[in-house]
């Protein structure tokens, strides 16, 4: 069992050992010099509880394997990962050394941040989360304490993949159950889950709220046993805009179906709106000004309903009362356009037909039916329940519902191809 001390020569006095930077539950990092260059390196292993494990030396070939595969992430928001040495037959991860404070200190030191500043360094670990997911990982420890700010740039560094681990879309997966109280969703406080991206948005929507409350988040657990409400990071700091307020709610829902799937997704919940109203409400067809005025207030039931009936009379096909394939085929890329405006403003992109096709098209989807494509897509909008579609009555029609949940329109997977038609 080994844990190296300050002064301690590595790799043949290549490496001498400055200080211990911090640990977890599975490895520690040091600060080490490097003699030849005078450059400041960091140096992870597996610490000495791990070491004195039965299975040391299978983790040992796990730590090395992931290491090398996070070489591929290859992120100006990601520790560089530079190379494996090893020492007495303990493998060590050299990585750069980030010299800044973590954001947990930071806010520790300053208080909570600004929705400008937050957003900014938010932004810019989500851009390295798309990265490391890109490379079949999951980061699985997103907190503040694992972001550091580079010393006199607005630059955050995502550190730590101590707890990283590959995963596949839509497998049950056995990890290991550590995490971070407050900052881990649900899934990971079991042995076995649907592990995915998603499982990452939780902790960053989580790291979010902290970051603008300096308050760490109730437990998912907690929330999950006791039937907890999660409160509103705006009750904690009345300048946070709803937008964001929603955004954190909606990556921080208990249940993985009902989160953004990927960081992109949840990123996007994150954009300002428009501050310009849409200038024009009527078309040659129809005024749209009742729709706009029902969504500005949140009343997404009757505003659902409005647009089904604005659209069925531009179609004409107010006798049937429903769209088919044809009228959807010749909608007026105009009318169209208004509408899908106007949801996705009124609800900061949550709602839309555009976010709609998004998330169709990221599925695979096309113009053409596929079963387990359409039930995917109905899966993700919360369209299905138990393998059942639902009923309009089931609709949810609030900011809780499932991202692109509303409008509800028949006959989508045509509609998807008439808003790349139109641009929209």
């Amino acid at each position: 069992m080994q844990l190296w001390t300050p002064n301690q020569p590595l790799k043949n006095g290549r490496f001498i050992v400055q200080k211990v930077l911090g640990g977890g539950g599975f490895g520690v990092t040091y600060s080490a010099l490097e003699q030849r260059t005078g450059k400041l390196f960091a140096i992870k292993t597996l610490n000495p509880i791990q070491q004195s494990q039965g299975d040391f030396q299978e983790k040992q070939e796990q730590f090395v394997n992931e290491a090398l595969r996070l070489r591929g992430c290859q992120h100006p928001h990601i520790v560089k990962v530079h190379e494996v040495i090893q020492e007495a037959g303990l493998w060590g991860m050299l990585m750069e050394y980030v010299n800044g404070d973590d954001l947990g200190v930071y806010v520790d030191k300053h208080g909570h941040l600004s929705e400008d500043e937050a957003l900014r360094y938010i932004n810019q670990v989500g851009q390295a989360l798309e990265c490391v997911h890109q490379q079949g990982f999951l980061h699985r420890d997103i907190k503040p304490n694992n972001i550091i700010l580079r010393d006199g740039k607005q630059e955050a560094v995502l550190i730590d993949f101590g707890l990283a681990r590959e995963f596949t879309i839509g497998k049950t997966l056995s990890m290991t159950n550590s995490k971070t109280e407050g900052y881990a969703p649900v899934e990971q406080y079991e042995r076995q889950g649907r592990f995915g991206t998603y499982t990452d948005v939780y902790a960053l929507a989580a790291t979010l709220s902290s970051l603008l409350t300096g308050r760490t988040p109730i437990p998912a657990n907690y929330r999950k046993d006791g039937d907890i409400p999660l409160k509103a990071p705006k009750q904690f700091n009345s300048d946070i805009s709803d937008r964001v307020n929603n955004a954190i709610i909606k990556g921080m829902a208990l249940e993985p179906r009902d989160r953004p799937q990927t960081v992109r997704e949840w990123l996007e919940l994150l954009k300002r709106s428009p501050k310009s109203q849409i200038q024009n409400l009527k078309s040659s067809k129809m005024d749209y000004t009742r729709l706009r005025d029902l969504l500005a207030v949140g009343e997404w039931k009757t505003a659902d309903q409005e647009t089904n009936r604005v659209m069925v009379t531009v179609a004409g096909r107010e006798k049937a009362g429903w769209l088919n394939s044809e009228s959807i085929d010749s909608f007026p890329c105009e009318d169209l356009r208004i509408i899908d405006q106007l949801w996705v403003k009124y609800s900061n992109g949550h709602f839309g037909f555009s976010v709609q096709k998004r998330i169709y098209q990221s599925l695979g989807g096309t113009r053409h039916y596929d079963s387990e494509i359409w039930e995917a897509f109905g899966d993700r909008l919360g369209w299905r329940n138990t393998d059942r579609w639902i009923m309009i009555k089931d609709a949810v029609f609030g900011m809780e519902a499932p991202l692109a949940h509303l409008p509800f329109v028949k006959d989508t997977f045509s509609l998807a191809s008439r808003l790349v038609d139109c641009n929209i």
